[in-house]
């Protein structure tokens, strides 16, 4: 489960930048929040609006830049623990718009929670070299944090945990130490942090070819779940199959008593997205996975959308910490009755083209009182009281200057 992830100098975001999972002293939603002993409450949702050219993608690519780079060399040599869904390398590129941030490094630094523990791991890159990478681990509910390692270029200190005999402290400047280890050697400790970059699931709508990549299985249950899921949307389907003949999926449908089907291809734009992306939220919530999607809400009714976040929210289904960040233009969507204030994160640019981010429990009027949580966010937002698009309100009041 990810607790909190910041970073600095990574394409339009030049200063530091903090995005938390973890729940703020709220009343509302509190059943929906994923509450694990010894620790603090995290959020299942999380979504990011803005304007166009705002930041709210590339925020979404520095978490991705940082589980691909760890993840990669891993999958790369066929050593990876547990099957990856749909992860997509990012590259890592700085701020490159003041002259001098671009010959500075990268900055990540993540919490994130497994079984029993939470992680801290740092990782600085410069032209795709690291500069700089520590891994703490601490046991819930423990007072000490224990030290696995520290890299500074090529200089590695190893903590107790893992210092044993044969460790080897040489590595390619290229490759992080996380990763050189999680590859040469069975350490617990490790690969518990392994498996947790591994399970992350990443998905940007953005892409044309996105929804061609579609997740189909023989299981009966996981059929079930899915065919049930779709008619719970009004998605009218009761089955499906691929024909390995032709490589094309077939939905079917009962008329009467009658099973006709319908090639994939063939189908509305909003069912192929739900089709495509349903099996990957399944399957996150059955596995307690981090979904990381772009442009969720796109071709996607705001029925379908709110759908969505529901099953995440819904700690029936969601009985293993699996969470959902995504980004939306979707306004319709943001309601009191679908989000929690912090559960709301907005992105844009300042004047000097520097992405920021902020979330709506953060906001507070000139008297210093936060948005309310009665309140109507999506009107506010369309009334520019967020900021987040500093467009919007000239277009409402027709001063398209």
């Amino acid at each position: 489960m990810l607790c909190r992830f910041s970073f600095h100098n990574f394409k339009s975001y030049r200063d530091e930048t903090v995005f938390d999972f973890q729940a703020a002293p709220i009343a509302e939603f509190r059943e929906s929040l994923i509450r694990t002993d010894k620790a603090s409450d995290l959020l299942p949702v999380s979504v990011i609006y803005g304007p166009n050219g705002g930041g709210k993608s590339n925020l979404l690519h520095a978490l991705s830049c940082l589980i691909s780079t760890v993840v990669y060399p891993i999958c790369e040599l066929g050593k990876n623990r547990i099957p990856l869904i749909l992860q997509q390398r990012v590259a890592c590129r700085p701020f490159v718009l003041d002259g001098t941030s671009a010959k500075k490094a990268t900055q990540f630094c993540i919490y994130f929670r497994t079984a029993g523990a939470e992680y801290r791991y740092e990782l600085s890159l410069k032209q795709d070299e690291v500069i700089y990478e520590a891994l703490d681990r601490r046991t819930l509910g423990g007072k000490k944090t224990a030290h696995l390692f520290e890299r500074e270029t090529q200089k590695i200190t190893l903590g107790y945990a893992i210092k044993k005999k044969g460790i080897n402290t040489s590595v390619n400047a290229k490759m992080p130490y996380l990763s050189f280890l999680a590859i040469n050697y069975d350490l617990p400790v490790i690969a518990q942090a392994q498996e947790w970059f591994e399970s992350c699931v990443i998905r940007s709508y953005a892409e044309p070819m996105a929804e061609r990549g579609i997740m189909v299985s023989d299981d009966e249950d996981f059929q079930r779940r899915f065919i049930t899921a779709l008619n719970d949307m009004d998605i009218d389907i009761t089955g499906y199959r691929y024909d390995d003949v032709d490589h094309q999926l077939y939905v079917q449908r009962k008329i009467g008593r009658k099973t006709f089907e319908l090639a994939f291809a063939e189908e509305s734009d909003g069912t192929k997205k739900l089709v495509a992306a349903l099996p990957v939220m399944l399957l996150a919530l059955k596995e307690g996975r981090l979904l990381i999607v772009d442009e969720l809400d796109a071709k996607l009714h705001p029925k379908l959308l709110k759908y969505v976040v529901a099953l995440f929210k819904n700690p029936a289904l969601n009985t293993k910490g699996a969470q959902l960040l995504f980004t939306s233009h979707d306004v319709a969507t943001m309601k009191n009755t679908v989000f929690r204030r912090d559960e709301i994160w907005f992105a844009a640019e300042d004047d000097k083209h520097v992405s920021k981010i902020y979330s709506l429990y953060d906001i507070r009027s000139e008297d210093h009182e936060r948005v309310k949580s009665t309140a109507a966010f999506d009107r506010q937002y369309m009334e520019g009281r967020y900021g987040a698009d500093p467009y919007l309100q000239n277009m409402i009041r027709g001063n398209w200057e």
